[in-house]
Formats: structure tokens, sequence, C-alpha cells
């Protein structure tokens, strides 16, 4: 941990309950936690452990039964709906195991529309969303539409839409569950080369051992409780 200066994100006993009519399940059940600026973290454990539901927490697509988060001070349960939208567009990223890429829109279009809800100008942001596009290796692919892409392009272009309002945290969720090998591990080169050269910070919850092993740090949820927290490398 680099300091409590430096951190981006923090989470305190974090509870998550999903009630049905004849039981309740006690998703998360107590989970603390500190990101810092330019770190990667990986969340690893079994299916059905939490890990999706504590990303969705974390970056405000869904609130916690109780407890805290905050990202860079600002604590996203004392935020309405309206307001926690606005925030999670400009100041957390998503990359998700399936992409949820407008299909009637190309890569470039894709790219632009978290800065264009931003309210920033189409010229802007279409400049914006050159750049990323060439940084993530699709600079000759952006008129193209999702279909036209590969899976593993898809993701690339997932990975610049959410760096599209440079956030203050990329949250990515099984980023490369639906690519093969090679592919998965091109992509994973990728999120540790843009933060080596532009200091993303990603939290990255995934069932692959060689991407969390490659992170600088590992956390596992057992029971509902982060119980490890150890240096990946």
């Amino acid at each position: 941990m680099i300091g409590a200066e430096n951190n981006i994100l923090s989470a305190k006993d974090i509870h998550r309950e999903f009630r049905t009519a004849s039981a309740v399940l006690h998703v998360l059940k107590g989970v603390n936690l500190e990101i810092s600026s330019r770190e990667t973290v990986a969340v690893t454990g079994a299916s059905g452990v939490g890990k999706s539901t504590l990303l969705h927490i974390l970056g405000g697509l869904d609130r916690p039964t109780r407890g805290e988060v905050r990202i860079k001070g600002v604590t996203l349960s004392n935020q309405s709906e309206k307001s926690l939208a606005m925030f999670r567009n400009e100041r957390v990223g998503f990359v998700f195991q399936f992409h949820y890429l407008l299909e009637d829109f190309d890569a470039r279009e894709n790219t632009m529309i978290p800065m264009l809800v931003a309210g920033k100008r189409k010229s802007e942001a279409a400049g914006k969303a050159e750049l990323l596009l060439g940084m993530v290796g699709l600079k000759d692919r952006m008129e193209h539409r999702p279909n036209q892409l590969s899976g593993g392009e898809q993701q690339r272009l997932a990975v610049a839409r959410a760096l599209a309002n440079d956030p203050e945290i990329v949250l990515a969720d099984e980023p490369s569950g639906n690519l093969d090998t090679a592919t998965g591990r091109k992509l994973h080169e990728l999120l540790f080369e843009l933060n080596a050269s532009q200091g993303v910070t990603f939290l990255i919850a995934t069932h692959n051992q060689e991407l969390a092993g490659s992170c600088a740090r590992k956390m596992s949820i057992v029971d509902g409780l982060i119980v490890e927290n150890e240096i990946a490398r």
C-alpha cells in the first residue's frame, strides 16, 4: 500500500444481502479494502463468491446493504441516483466480460459516447477517441462496428471506452473470460502497458491465475470476506 494520501478507492465494512421470499443470501459480510493510485489489484475467488457483486458496489452500479465506499473522497452512498450516474460516467471506467458495445455505432463512436454524455464537444470527443483507439491498437479499425471486430478487438475497444473520461480507476470484471488463451494474454499485456505508461489504476476480478499473479496485489474472497491480501510478485 502506497499510503492513505494516495488512495483512489476505499471500502469499509461492505455487506450485501439479497432477499427472496424464503431466504436471505448474505454474499458480502464486511469487506474492507483500499486501492492506491497506479496500482493493479486482482480479486479472485470461486464462482458465485461475490467478485462481480463487489465490483458493482465499488463502481456505484449497486448499493451495499450497509457499509461505505469512497472514491477520491466522494462517498457514493451520499449521492442521488442522477449524481451517481454522472459520477460513474466521469470518474470510473468499466470493462466487463461481455463488452456491451453498441452495435449500431462504429469503434470511434462507441468510444465517444461517455465523453458526449459528460458534455464534451463532438470534435473534442472524436479527437480523444482516435487517440485512445490508437493507444489500444485499433487505429486502423475506427470505422468498424463491433460485429466487424474480433473478440479481442472488441475488448480492446471496451478498454478504450473505459478510459474515455480519464477515470480515477478502471474496474474490470473477468475482462478476458470470453477470449482464448493467446488473445487473453494480449489483452492482459495491454492493461499492464496502460498501467505503466498512463498510470491507469486497475481493480480486476478474475478466475485467471496468470492474470492475477501479474498484478501488484492479489485479494481472495472466501465466505463473503477478503481473507488474504498478498503480494502477487
